[in-house]
């Protein structure tokens, strides 16, 4: 309020007012202004109450447009063109095994394919039913796997399950608007042991998935002569089934048919359709040989849920067409599938075309295979090049094509969200336990992918890129389709958006950079550039992505967030966003953290970034300053080197006296024990954390000197060979140990359910890495590089001898190998990153 201005007065004092005298006008002001003040705070409450509604309604539209956010794809052009997998843009690769979840199959790149497989049961046998479709390693087959593939136009696998062995071989043929035809050949022969020679049935079906159509047409009562169709993508189309042979040129077999046309909700349906239409009424009778009841495909008949809660399946039905030939070993079969639109075709691919086809084939992949990898001349035995030829080739006979929608979840969101549909065209890790696509395994995939086809790499990376949304986040695991999601636990469908994964696919576009340096012109690199140019701002967005959201709690360092809530039941909570899933890392999980491998991975990606922007023409200079502050082997030192363990450390709350220990359940006296909790081993803190270095030695210490971020001249490359050389910490006769035998949590439980996974067993991905460091360095001067040619040596040779010794005695390469006794372990076959196994034989880093 203002200050009232007084009346000076000399003399007398004023006589008092009198009772009628009105009040004067400074009493008037006193009024007004409280009058005044009222409506003031009248006033700026109203305010108040507006904007609060104003921030209110805003608050509530930020929320709902950062909920969308994590399902708004980037805004840039795609990588890849409309229709770039079509028939149309990409024949040759078109049609192909992009089925790697099943043992034998094919389907097109397109988003609702018709599928194509085989299944296959031996008759007459102590097991009830032993139908084989998808690969599962509860199948105890003895081995399978590609022996020789392509990628494009042939492959040819074998299959061994107990007394038999099947071969399945492919060819493509192209003519016509739709892909071209096809050959399946597949050959039955009985195991040398075998007492007799077995009955088998083999079943070949066709299914549409929510589009197209199917009709069988039977001969001879009951034998399915062929199925035609049609299609959006394939137009018209025949698959004919040839009557089964001793070999080439040999007359038909005695053989019993059956088929079942049906229709089915989804693909990951078939097998349980297969399973419920089975009847034994079905009589094998050989003109030379004992009558006997044989099982079959008869009448599907669904499964009644009156007596339970499940949901009826409302999804649309398409049509499923099984043929069923039960015969015995030796024969062999041909399935042929035939364009409408392939009018010109000189003859049928069958019989001796067939097999001509084939051979030349094989004779151009062994060709090509010594012409990029050189093994004969390095004085390999057939031995070890066949199985080279054969990891290479699984990984290929490995790619497949998904469709579908991930399940997506912000901070945002109350509930999972449905991402939009999307096409993947990857290798999975494992056809068996892995059929998906992994966002860290893809890059390492693609490191022995780009010296066979780099337009494979390209797809397969544009395929991956395409997928960010508008944040520059990529769903870390892709999980498209329903036969995809059949195969996963529900607690790893849904995708956070604040969790990452080790950007890896910059290790391929490493390559392909390399590639286009040194062979500018060839025309296998020339699309590199254009390629390049196409996907160089979402990378952007994906390094920024990398470089805001994972950031740590000091300027240039990471934390790797989605690390495990539940500190109760974990010896050491996971990291599964690193990839290196329970790796030990600080025990106590906060925003304290700095993991040293993210800042590296960070380093490499800012110089690929550099890399491509300076090819480019692009402002290059902020992401090479950031390889450069990230690359500071100063600042390395100071964020992450421990001086106590004489290594590079992550950092963090964190203390080693821990255990797990079976929990204490009260029972009160005179109670039944069953009523109660059943005691679970937890977590116990012997002693209270603090922030200090995890000091956990393993394949996370290695990563300055892993992805080359050190100097050749740096002191701390003593520490690391003399660490890495020593047997009760790293080596082995196999490769490095993933974790010291010397630290605490070596080969230790994680919880009562999760064996050591990242705790001592030898991974091939990071030996990789580590074998690729050693031939950099021991090709550097500097003072350490004898030390790293002795130990580059030593540790290929060891890894090498390994995977093939397993390979040789299983008949499997395997996602992980025993560190005490070199065996195989884990998921099989994983011919994803254990297949780099190829490169470090050929000696191509």
């Amino acid at each position: 309020m203002g200050r009232q201005r007084k009346r000076v007065v000399t003399g007398e004092a004023a006589p008092p007012p009198r009772k009628d005298e009105k009040p004067s006008a400074g009493h008037r002001k006193d009024k007004k202004k409280k009058v005044d003040i009222g409506k003031v705070f009248i006033n700026i409450s109203i305010g108040l109450c507006i904007f609060s509604l104003i921030w209110f309604f805003y608050a509530i539209y930020m929320r709902s447009s950062l909920a969308k956010r994590v399902v708004t794809l980037h805004p840039s052009p795609p990588v890849l063109h409309a229709n770039s997998t079509s028939a149309k843009v990409s024949p040759e690769r078109f049609w192909g095994s992009y089925r790697p979840q099943v043992y034998f199959g094919m389907k097109t790149r397109s988003p609702r394919s018709i599928v194509t497989g085989m299944m296959w049961m031996r008759q007459f046998s102590d097991l009830d039913v032993n139908l084989r479709h998808t690969c599962e390693q509860g199948d105890h087959l003895q081995g399978y796997g590609w022996l020789m593939h392509d990628g494009i136009t042939f492959g040819v696998q074998e299959i061994r399950d107990n007394d038999f062995t099947l071969t399945t071989e492919f060819a493509k043929r192209m003519g016509g608007d739709n892909g071209g035809d096809w050959t399946w050949r597949i050959t039955a022969k009985q195991h040398s042991s075998a007492p007799q020679a077995p009955v088998i049935s083999l079943m070949f079906y066709a299914a549409a998935d929510t589009q197209g159509s199917l009709q069988a047409h039977v001969e001879e009562r009951n034998r399915l002569a062929s199925i035609t169709g049609f299609s959006e993508e394939l137009g018209n189309f025949k698959i004919s089934f040839q009557k089964p042979v001793t070999g080439e040129q040999s007359s038909a077999k005695y053989a019993s048919y059956n088929y079942l046309q049906t229709v089915s909700p989804g693909l990951e349906k078939l097998t349980d359709i297969v399973k419920l239409s089975l009847n034994r009424r079905f009589v094998y009778s050989p003109p030379s040989g004992e009558k006997r009841h044989y099982i079959a495909v008869d009448t599907y008949k669904p499964l009644s849920h009156q007596n339970q809660q499940k949901p009826a399946d409302t999804r649309k039905e398409s049509d499923f067409v099984v043929y069923q030939v039960t015969v015995q070993t030796p024969f062999q079969i041909e399935v042929l599938f035939e364009s409408g639109s392939f009018h010109d075709r000189p003859s049928q691919l069958v019989g001796s075309i067939m097999t001509q086809e084939l051979e030349r084939r094989k004779a151009e992949f062994n060709s090509k295979f010594e012409k990029t990898f050189g093994l004969e001349r390095k004085g390999y035995n057939q031995a070890y090049i066949k199985f080279a030829k054969l990891a290479l080739s699984n990984m290929l006979g490995g790619m497949g094509f998904f469709y579908g929608q991930s399940v997506v979840q912000s901070v945002y969101n109350e509930y999972p969200l449905l991402y939009p549909e999307g096409a993947l065209f990857t290798a999975v890790p494992s056809r068996s336990f892995f059929p998906r696509g992994f966002l860290w395994d893809e890059g390492f995939h693609q490191l022995l992918l780009s010296k066979w086809d780099p337009q494979v790499t390209r797809e397969a990376i544009a395929h991956w890129i395409d997928l960010m949304n508008v944040e520059g986040w990529i769903p870390r695991e892709q999980i498209l389709g329903v036969e995809a999601r059949s195969k996963v636990p529900a607690e790893f469908v849904v995708q956070r958006n604040e969790n990452a994964n080790p950007p890896t696919l910059f290790l391929a576009l490493q390559q392909l950079i390399e590639q286009l340096s040194t062979n500018p012109d060839g025309p296998e690199s020339q699309p590199t550039l254009h390629f390049l140019r196409r996907v160089f701002p979402r990378l952007k967005t994906w390094f920024e992505w990398y470089n805001t959201t994972q950031a740590g709690p000091k300027p240039n360092s990471y934390r790797w967030r989605g690390r495990d809530k539940d500190t109760n039941l974990f010896l050491n909570p996971k990291t599964l966003t690193s990839g290196l899933d329970d790796y030990p890392r600080a025990s106590h999980p906060s925003a304290d953290e700095r993991h040293v491998d993210l800042h590296c991975w960070m380093a490499l990606s800012s110089g690929i970034m550099a890399s491509i922007a300076q090819l480019l023409g692009e402002p290059h200079q902020d992401h090479k300053l950031s390889h450069a502050i990230l690359s500071d082997n100063n600042l390395l030192n100071e964020l992450h080197w421990s001086e106590q363990l004489r290594a590079f450390s992550d950092y963090g709350n964190h203390t080693q006296a821990l255990s797990l220990q079976q929990e204490k359940v009260y029972v009160p006296p005179g109670q039944p024990r069953h009523q109660f909790p059943v005691a679970r081993l937890v977590r116990v803190v012997r002693k209270a954390p603090k922030l200090q270095y995890v000091n956990a030695l393993g394949y996370v210490s290695l990563f300055p000197f892993l992805l080359q971020i050190l100097q050749p001249d740096s002191p701390k490359l003593e520490h690391i060979f003399r660490d890495m050389r020593d047997s009760n910490k790293l080596w082995t006769p196999y490769g490095l140990r993933s974790l010291s035998k010397a630290d605490p949590l070596y080969m230790k439980r994680n919880t009562e359910h999760d064996a050591p996974y990242w705790r001592g067993p030898v991974w091939i991905n990071l030996n990789y890495l580590v074998v690729k460091a050693l031939h950099h360095y021991s090709n550097t001067e500097g003072p350490y590089k004898e030390k790293a040619s002795v130990l580059y040596e030593e540790l290929r040779t060891n890894i090498i001898n390994n995977v093939y010794r397993q390979y040789a005695e299983t008949g499997y390469i395997w996602e992980q190998y025993n560190d005490t006794t070199g065996r195989g372990q884990g998921s099989h076959p994983f011919t994803g990153w254990s297949a780099l196994t190829v490169l470090m034989m050929a000696e191509q880093y």
